[in-house]
């Protein structure tokens, strides 16, 4: 039940860093022997307090050289090791509240679940000043929000594309928003999306798991990598396929969260999402098109169908799920009907 900010980071699904995020190299001394990896990585950039490291690590944005997220601010280290801390990029004013209608699944006093719609992006960034989901956080929430995510996000913990509908869960207090961080970079989390393809892929159901990164041939979008890049791990299956032919519909189960992970992985897979001006190859046969013309479809097809974790303060299982939003349901309708 993520994928963009750092490169190798899901948009679709969890991501904590901002694209921009600065990149620096830590390499430890023998003053490093058998202390804890906080502390060290702290004396070894006195830039970075202790506590925002601590947050960082929350929020898998520390590396080792061998591009493995630390988990562990208690790690002890050794002389010779060498770190990559991703920082946020600066940001230049302080969103605003306003008064945007929320669709809340859940809500107490550490966390927020919502059902985010499609056409809003999950924090300001540039071309998207306001009108975003931090901004109607902000407005319903005041000031309980958490901050460790950086101002431009406070309480964001993971995202989701701002064409991709479904469920998201943001952080109130700091204490929600680092045990939400730790379930994200442990993937211990259930992320299950629905996408509606061009195609179907082949075989039925499977597993993909390659490397993905930021395409060599143009930086703005994602690709499958043979070097380079990070795992990345999704298990399909076909639920249905439609009268009219060359369309499908793919559940998808994340686990691990690369920016875009599904979006890639079902082109890979020869079954782009349909929508999707990015990845989605060769247009669709006559029949679609005019399904999803019908349906009034302006964006990828793709709903954050399932999201499920254990509630980082209290201990308990939460297990959210949403059905399909409108245009999503009029495209599968035009479908079976063509």
């Amino acid at each position: 039940m993520t994928d963009a900010p750092d490169p190798d980071r899901d948009a679709d699904a969890d991501d904590v860093i901002d694209e921009g995020a600065e990149t620096l190299a830590v390499a430890l001394d023998t003053r490093a022997d058998g202390v804890r990896l906080d502390r060290a990585l702290a004396e070894a950039a006195p830039q970075l307090s202790r506590a925002r490291i601590q947050a960082l690590i929350a929020g898998g944005a520390v590396r080792r050289a061998d591009g493995t997220a630390v988990t562990r601010g208690s790690d002890k280290t050794a002389a010779g090791e060498v770190y990559e801390i991703l920082i946020p990029a600066p940001v230049a004013a302080t969103p605003q509240p306003q008064a945007l209608a929320l669709t809340v699944l859940f809500e107490d006093a550490d966390l927020i679940v919502l059902d985010k719609p499609a056409g809003m992006a999950a924090h300001p960034a540039p071309g998207t000043p306001d009108g975003t989901l931090v901004n109607a956080l902000l407005h319903h929430c005041g000031a309980s929000l958490s901050g460790i995510g950086g101002v431009a996000r406070p309480g964001i913990v993971h995202r989701l594309d701002k064409d991709t509908s479904g469920v998201m869960v943001a952080a109130k207090t700091d204490a929600a928003h680092q045990g939400l961080s730790r379930l994200f970079a442990a993937h211990d989390i259930d992320r299950v999306y629905l996408a509606l393809t061009r195609g179907v892929p082949r075989p039925a159901s499977g597993t993909v798991a390659t490397r993905i990164g930021r395409s060599p041939s143009d930086r703005k979008k994602m690709a499958v990598l043979r070097v380079g890049g990070r795992d990345a791990v999704t298990h399909y299956a076909v639920d249905r396929t439609f009268a009219a032919e060359g369309a499908s519909r793919v559940r998808c189960t994340l686990e691990t969260g690369r920016t875009h992970q599904i979006r890639v992985h079902l082109a890979h897979k020869g079954a782009p999402v349909l929508g999707d001006a990015v990845y989605g190859a060769s247009p669709p046969t006559a029949r679609v098109r005019a399904a999803m013309a019908e349906s009034g479809l302006a964006r990828q097809a793709l709903h954050a169908a399932v999201l499920g974790f254990v509630h980082p303060v209290t201990g308990e299982r939460l297990r959210f799920e949403t059905p399909l939003p409108p245009d999503m349901a009029a495209l599968e309708q035009a479908l079976d009907a063509a």
